[in-house]
């Protein structure tokens, strides 16, 4: 220690600092806790472009056809006028009622035209569907054996026909506003015929000719009167197929029937 350092410790002045330089030392690098010195920080550069999506391009949508609308349900025409022939082809060509959309053909009826016996069925089934004829599957090989019990047979002195002239899908009962709308077709077949007696062959049947509701069981063994032409309800052979025991009972009801018109 030189005298000027001490004369100042002395006065209490030490110790003595040395003044600054204007111009400040460059910071000195950051040591990392490994003890290296840290590279310096590299610097900012802008985020890189992203280029802009390309322009979608329009869609083709292929125009599809419009669903073809079904055939709305006409009007039945006046058939009161009608000769057979006329009558048949209005009914084959007949689209009044929903049961037209489905059927294969319809079923206007079959046999002798001036019968004395006339046999009303429900409607048309599969197989009637097919061939056009009312009655021709199992339920009408009973119907045929259900008449040569009392001596009649197909196409002789009966006509067979039924109350709708389309086959229900699924061979449902017909509803009630199918029978309504079938209803002036049999209308005229029974003036046309004018038969001495008519079998309604189950409950639908029976609902159309008798204008009301029916119960097969309350009806039998009685005569109803439809416009001066007697009636008898019995059973429908379907029925039957899967109600054998029911089957002496029908023809008890066909008894019934030839003896009302002797």
């Amino acid at each position: 220690m030189n005298r000027r350092s001490a004369v100042l410790r002395e006065m209490g002045l030490a110790p003595l600092w040395r003044l600054r330089s204007s111009v400040d030392p460059v910071d000195p690098p950051e040591v990392s806790p490994a003890g290296q010195t840290a590279p310096p920080p590299a610097p900012e550069s802008a985020p890189p472009a992203v280029a802009p999506p390309p322009p979608a391009r329009p869609r083709t949508v292929a125009a599809s056809a419009p669903a073809a609308a079904p055939p709305r349900p006409q009007a039945v025409p006046d058939v009161s006028g009608l000769g057979w022939e006329a009558l048949e082809q209005q009914i084959r060509d007949c689209r009044a009622c929903a049961l037209c959309e489905r059927r294969t053909q319809a079923v206007p009826g079959v046999g002798d035209r001036e019968a004395d016996w006339l046999i009303v069925g429900e409607g048309p089934g599969a197989e009637e569907d097919q061939r056009g004829e009312p009655f021709v599957g199992q339920a009408g090989k009973l119907l045929d054996a259900m008449l040569a019990a009392i001596g009649l047979r197909r196409g002789q002195n009966v006509y067979i026909a039924n109350a709708v002239k389309c086959r229900p899908p699924g061979n449902r009962t017909p509803e009630a506003d199918e029978m309504a709308t079938c209803q002036p077709y049999l209308e005229r077949q029974i003036e046309l015929i004018r038969p001495r007696i008519i079998v309604a062959l189950g409950r639908p049947a029976a609902q159309t000719l008798l204008d009301g509701e029916v119960k097969i069981a309350a009806a039998r063994g009685r005569l109803f009167d439809r416009h001066g032409i007697p009636v008898v309800v019995t059973y429908h052979p379907a029925y039957l197929l899967r109600n054998p025991q029911d089957k002496a009972k029908a023809w008890e009801d066909l008894c019934f029937a030839r003896a009302s018109i002797v």
